[in-house]
Parts: C-alpha cells; sequence; structure tokens
C-alpha cells in the first residue's frame, strides 16, 4: 500500500495546488458554444420562456456528475414547455474509429495492455481495423414539479454488441430529487475525471462498471456532494479448477465524497465493498470472500488552457468492475496451499492525464497510466503482473457538433517470469452529434 499512498499525497498536494479558474477558459467556451448551438421548439400555452430559464434547464442536460468526454451531447432539437419546466430530446452520435497496429497486433479493437501477446504471431504482425463502436442513440426528458421536484428520465444504447454492430443497452434510469434508480454508472466510478482518448477500452485502471442500482446523491452550497448506493452485484468466474462462483444474493455498497470547484472541477474519494461468495468443490462448502475498493480521483485546471485528470485505486477482489483486470478474471482466485479454497487478490493501479487547448475547439492531449497485480501467492510464471498504457492525441471540433481526432498509443504487459510485449498503435477518429 505504500505506492497507493505516494501516489495519494502527490494527488492531493497537486489539488491543494490550483488556483481558482476564470469563467473564460477554452474548455469552458467550447462547452458554451456547445450549449448554444441547440434548437428550441416551444410547445404549450403561454409566452415563450426567459432567455436565462432555458439556458438553465439547457445545462442540466450537460451537468452530470457521471458524464464522459465520450458521452453523447445534448440534442441539437429540444423540446421545451413555455414555462421551462419540461425539456425533452432524442439525440445521439455517429462515431467512427480506424486503426493500425504494427509490431505485434492486439486481438480486439480496445487497446488493452493485458491483451499484448508476448509471443509474436507471424500472422498477426500488422493489423488494420475499423469500428462504429460508440455510436449511440439517447432519450432524455429533464423536468421540475411543484409536487415531485426535479426529476429526469434518460435511456442511450449504443453499437458495441457482437463485432460493434449489434445495439446494446448503455444506460436506463431515472432520477428523482436525490434518488436515481436503474441501470447507470457505478458510484465508484468518476467518467468526468477520465482523459480524452479516442481509442475505446481507455486508462488500465478505468473503473467502468455500470449496474441496476439505487443511489442517493445531495449536494450542498454547490461545493459538497456525498452518494450512496446498492448495486446489482456482478463477478467473473474464480481462476481455480477446485472452486466455481455462486449465484450472487448480496448487493455492492458504494459511496462517495466529492469537493467541486469553478465548473468543472473536483476531487473525489469514492469505495465499495462487494460480497464474492463461491463453493469449495473438493470438500463441498460455499464460502464467500469480502472485496473492497477505495479510489481517489480528480479533474482541475492549474490555468486556464490546461486540464489535469488523476485516478489512483487499489482494493482486493475489486478487480471486475474496469480495466485490464476485468480481462483477466481476478476477483478471485485459488489458493494454492488450500485446494478448493480461493482468495481476493490485491491489486491497483493509477493515470494522470494532461489537455492543454490552443483554441477552444482545438487541444492535444497526454495520458499515462499502470495497472499492478499482486497476489500473495504463488502464480504461474506467465501470469500478467503489470502493464502500462500510454495515449498521445489532438482533437479538433470543426463546428460544435463535428469532431475529429488522432491518437497514439503504446503500451506494455509484463509476466511475472519477466516475459514482456509491447504494442502500438495509430488511430482516427470522426464523429457528429446530433
Amino acid at each position: 500500500m505504500t505506492n497507493i499512498k505516494k501516489v495519494s499525497l502527490l494527488l492531493l498536494l497537486a489539488v491543494a495546488s490550483v488556483v481558482q479558474l476564470s469563467a473564460t477558459a477554452p474548455a469552458d467556451e467550447q462547452m458554451d458554444s456547445l450549449m448554444s448551438s441547440h434548437k428550441m421548439i416551444f410547445f404549450g400555452d403561454g409566452d415563450t420562456p426567459h432567455a436565462d430559464s432555458i439556458r438553465s434547464l439547457i445545462y442540466n442536460f450537460y451537468y452530470d456528475q457521471f458524464r464522459h468526454f465520450q458521452d453523447p451531447a445534448a440534442p441539437y432539437f429540444l423540446f421545451m414547455s413555455k414555462d421551462a419546466n419540461l425539456a425533452m430530446g432524442v439525440g445521439g452520435c455517429v462515431r467512427m474509429r480506424g486503426y493500425f497496429d504494427w509490431g505485434g497486433a492486439l486481438p480486439a479493437s480496445g487497446f488493452a495492455p493485458i491483451l499484448i501477446p508476448i509471443e509474436k504471431d507471424p500472422l498477426n504482425d500488422k493489423k488494420l481495423g475499423t469500428t462504429p463502436a460508440g455510436s449511440a442513440l439517447f432519450f432524455r426528458v429533464i423536468g421540475r414539479n411543484k409536487k415531485v421536484g426535479d426529476y429526469q428520465l434518460y435511456i442511450e444504447a449504443n453499437f458495441n454488441g457482437y463485432q460493434s454492430r449489434d445495439f446494446h443497452l448503455k444506460k436506463a434510469y431515472a432520477t428523482i430529487n436525490d434518488w436515481t434508480i436503474g441501470y447507470a454508472n457505478s458510484t465508484f466510478s468518476d467518467p468526468s475525471a477520465l482523459p480524452p482518448i479516442i481509442d475505446a477500452q481507455g486508462p488500465n485502471v478505468k473503473m467502468s462498471n455500470t449496474a441496476v442500482l439505487v443511489r442517493w446523491m445531495r449536494t450542498w452550497k454547490q461545493k459538497w456532494t456525498m452518494a450512496a448506493s446498492l448495486e446489482t452485484p456482478s463477478m467473473a468466474d474464480i481462476k481455480s479448477k477446485d472452486a466455481f462462483a455462486r449465484s450472487q444474493y448480496i448487493p455492492d455498497v458504494a459511496t462517495f465524497v466529492q469537493y467541486q470547484w469553478g465548473r468543472s472541477e473536483h476531487v473525489r474519494l469514492a469505495g465499495i465493498v462487494r460480497q464474492l461468495p463461491y463453493r469449495d468443490i473438493i470438500k463441498e462448502k460455499n464460502h464467500t470472500q469480502v472485496g473492497w475498493g477505495v479510489q481517489l480521483s480528480s479533474v482541475f485546471r492549474p490555468v486556464d488552457p490546461l486540464t489535469v485528470y488523476a485516478t489512483v485505486n487499489g482494493g482486493k477482489g475489486y478487480a471486475g468492475l474496469g480495466g485490464d483486470l476485468l480481462i483477466g478474471n481476478y476477483d478471485l482466485i485459488a489458493d494454492p496451499e488450500q485446494p478448493g479454497r480461493a482468495y481476493a487478490p490485491a491489486s491497483w493501479g493509477y493515470f494522470v492525464g494532461l489537455q492543454y487547448n490552443f483554441r477552444p475547439n482545438l487541444f492535444i492531449s497526454t495520458t499515462f497510466g499502470q495497472a499492478r497485480y499482486l497476489p500473495s501467492k504463488y502464480v504461474a510464471p506467465t501470469e500478467y503482473k503489470y502493464g502500462l498504457y500510454s495515449s498521445t492525441n489532438i482533437f479538433w471540433n470543426l463546428t460544435p457538433r463535428i469532431q475529429a481526432g488522432a491518437e497514439f498509443n503504446i503500451g506494455k504487459r509484463q509476466n511475472f517470469d519477466h516475459a514482456h510485449g509491447w504494442a502500438r498503435r495509430v488511430g482516427l477518429m470522426a464523429q457528429f452529434s446530433f
């Protein structure tokens, strides 16, 4: 845990040194340009609402504690009641990515270091791939009611299924005041603290779990936010021939506390506790391990053109919530000293991203991250030990709703026997939001 403490301390010191952002930061100017690009269609009786009321309601389409850079923008056409108490829209984005690997191709469209081949395959030395994954459609309703209060309905589906073409549900939830129920981002995640990246996989310790949940979340004085949730559990298969995963029956418990300032800056401390049940096939007994994770994340701007993204997380048995370790099925692994038993191994990781805006609609960013797997007992020498992830990219918004980008990725997989492999990728992206 020493490394986690060091990285956490560095992150806290960085946040403590932040100066207040002015209202004219380039990143915020780009958001203002996007918010002003809507076409309003009013319905109902009465006069057209005041411009401030319209802007306030539109802002709610963008203000989301769990909004990620790759999420689609609010709909171009918005339907709004003339009392400015209801807005709804159908929107989405068309996103196309192309990529080229050389010196060893990854067997996936996402750049995940754990998938980097150690032994080079001459049949897969180079690869050109394209994918429409990330293209999405969504429907959102936001309203205010004297009896109910503020409410929101949201449904989103992405083309991320078989061969990145099947239409799959991504989110479906309802929010009434402080309560959210439905299929949404885990409270343990912090998508807004993820750096802008073209690659769909993202940093190798990205916590990206989505679950059916019930969440309470409240903000005080526009500075402090707290949240807690019960979430439908999920666990990958156990890496053991003598122990099998059992049906899960106890929800995950996740929570966070956050301090925010400026328009889109915050520091968040999150935690999660999980129950990981399994059965000892040899002794025919049921057991349950407890998994847990903690995460410290932040996004802030020390100067107007520069945005810093940073996250560090660690724990035991939390691997199934995202990143490299999700692919490796490291929630529970076999205990070599006790056949039939399993334990939750430790792991930790971090990433830091920097974004520099030359203009509101033109910026570059770079990200570096590492994920480490820390089993306390013997594992096979060929098992994954750690992965390194890096991306450098440039984004250009031709208009508020048309975006293009280019990216270079480089990553490394290291095994416990010190064998390792490197991978390189260049990618292009074009996206239109409507």
